[in-house]
């Protein structure tokens, strides 16, 4: 359920916000009368940001590698400068290779714990600064089913997501005597391209699948028996950044039909 006015007057940040959950996310937070800080690292972003901008949002918008000190730091004081606070920071921008172990190449390894693990790191420290300075805020972080049970032929991917929760865990801690709440979200089975990816690579990997198979075996093993949608998992966090969730730090809640329960 949309609740129109939610965010109204909130400044709300969101990575890798050009598809996908990212998109969702955006454009739920657009919905819900939020103004919006956008960055991917495609040009696509700008698609996003105009969608937002029609639901009467003012946007600012950039592409932006989450893993560069300097592009991260840049673009939170951008984000300062335009709308001069910043109540919640959400660090959605991830990615996957998929492949055997002795075929992971140091760049794969390199790149996913760039951007799933550094880039997260790099966002939150650039946000706290400036919720500690306004006296709050929410933090909220992109992890995965995979960081309590993964999969095949993923374990950087894994070992990526497993960080951003224990980096979750701590900074709540350290976070809570300035009133700013720090938890993570992760996603299970949803219909992205990213699932897309893993079905055509997995199927691949494991042989004997036609494209859509491995999805589909995937999905039967749901206790819902489907995947979950880019909005279903904007819900959550949109949730989370709301004041129903002042009470709620430190945690990394599935949404994945129930795939994982812990």
């Amino acid at each position: 359920m949309v609740i129109p006015h939610r965010f109204e007057g909130k400044v709300v940040l969101v990575t890798g916000a050009s598809r996908g959950i990212g998109e969702a996310i955006a454009l739920r937070f657009a919905s819900e009368g939020a103004d919006l800080i956008l960055c991917a690292d495609e040009e696509r972003v700008s698609l996003v940001a105009s969608e937002a901008i029609r639901l009467g949002s003012l946007v600012l918008a950039d592409i932006v590698d989450v893993s560069n000190r300097d592009q991260v730091e840049t673009l939170f004081e951008r984000a300062v400068k335009q709308f001069q606070r910043l109540d919640v920071s959400v660090h959605n921008a991830g990615v996957i290779t998929i492949a055997r172990l002795d075929e992971i190449k140091d760049e794969d390894w390199d790149r996913v714990m760039a951007v799933n693990a550094k880039g997260v790191f790099l966002c939150c420290q650039a946000a706290a600064r400036q919720m500690i300075k306004q006296g709050g805020g929410r933090i909220l972080n992109a992890a995965s089913g995979q960081a309590r049970q993964a999969r095949l032929f993923t374990p950087h991917y894994a070992a990526s997501k497993a960080g951003v929760v224990g980096l979750t865990q701590s900074l709540a801690l350290e976070l809570a005597p300035f009133n700013i709440t720090v938890n993570a979200y992760c996603p299970g089975i949803i219909e992205t391209s990213m699932w897309e990816y893993n079905d055509r690579e997995m199927g691949r990997l494991l042989g004997g699948y036609e494209p859509g198979e491995y999805l589909q075996e995937a999905i039967s093993r749901v206790p819902l028996k489907r995947a979950g949608s880019t909005d279903e998992v904007a819900g959550l966090v949109t949730f989370l950044a709301s004041e129903d969730a002042s009470y709620i730090t430190g945690q990394a809640i599935h949404v994945n039909g129930g795939s994982i329960m812990a």
